[in-house]
């Protein structure tokens, strides 16, 4: 989330459509609205091309939100993100000895992971606004025996209590497309300020690019419009968020959730002064 909620942000959202979109058909006719949505930006696609909703909830609202959810919010984390963590973690290559970070902890399966990575010698942070996941994230590295490698935080990614330079590796898994349009480029220069200048940085976002016509996509983004409540996350065009805040593109992935949510993974790395 904004620094919380973490993991599977379009997950609830994804599920609430799948398994209630005849519901929703034969009441609100919710799926007229989106699909009249999108035959007007197909219409005019060229002027639309870099847009990107804002999110207009309040970040007590996603925090209340995720609040809520976080007694069955595990399940879905594990198993709906279980290939996309998978990937992520794989290209970020976690190494003994390292300090890291991740911004959005959620129900802290991801934090246990890098916990393993880091060995005896390093240490993994983290850092969620929603007390309920942190609880449930503080439970678990305690059953694997892994607390001592870790340490939480409820705070937000806009302003870390972090020092400068002091990570290695900072890793953020759908949670800067919750941030409004204006805050994402916010906090990833709060991560630029405190990974080392040779360190590395690992998005896993709901992926715009390439997919502005995306029939799912599209009716994704209306939901979040009438009803950001539910669906609080929204596509974003990641690699040009990261370029714009000073960082140079390392590796890029495409996932599909789901065989239907473009995900993409970005690992990146700070720019060094003077080169673009």
């Amino acid at each position: 989330m904004l620094g919380g909620g973490g993991g599977i942000c379009a997950d609830t959202g994804f599920l609430f459509t799948v398994k209630n979109f005849e519901a929703w058909e034969s009441g609100t006719k919710l799926d007229s609205v989106c699909v009249k949505s999108q035959n007007k930006k197909r219409v005019d696609k060229m002027t639309e091309k870099k847009e990107v909703s804002r999110v207009k909830i309040t970040t007590e609202a996603i925090k209340e939100s995720y609040g809520k959810i976080s007694k069955f919010y595990a399940t879905l984390e594990g198993i709906a993100e279980k290939g996309l963590r998978k990937k992520g973690l794989k290209l970020l290559a976690i190494q003994e000895g390292e300090l890291v970070l991740e911004i959005g902890f959620g129900t802290g399966f991801t934090l246990c992971e890098l916990a393993k990575s880091v060995g005896e010698t390093g240490k993994a942070y983290g850092i969620d606004i929603t007390p309920q996941m942190a609880e449930i994230t503080r439970k678990r590295l305690e059953k694997k025996a892994l607390i001592d490698r870790a340490e939480i935080y409820e705070e937000d990614a806009r302003n870390m209590p972090f020092d400068d330079n002091l990570f290695d590796a900072v890793y953020t898994a759908s949670t800067l497309e919750l941030f409004d349009t204006p805050e994402i480029a916010k906090v990833l220069k709060e991560i630029k300020r405190v990974l080392k200048p040779e360190g590395r940085l690992c998005v896993v976002s709901i992926s715009k690019e390439g997919h502005e016509n995306s029939f799912f996509l599209g009716f994704y983004k209306c939901l979040h419009k009438i009803i950001p409540k539910f669906f609080n996350c929204r596509p974003i065009y990641l690699e040009d968020s990261i370029r714009e805040t000073g960082y140079k593109i390392v590796k890029t992935e495409e996932f599909m959730l789901a065989r239907l949510m473009p995900e993409k993974i970005v690992v990146a790395e700070p720019q060094k002064a003077g080169l673009r």
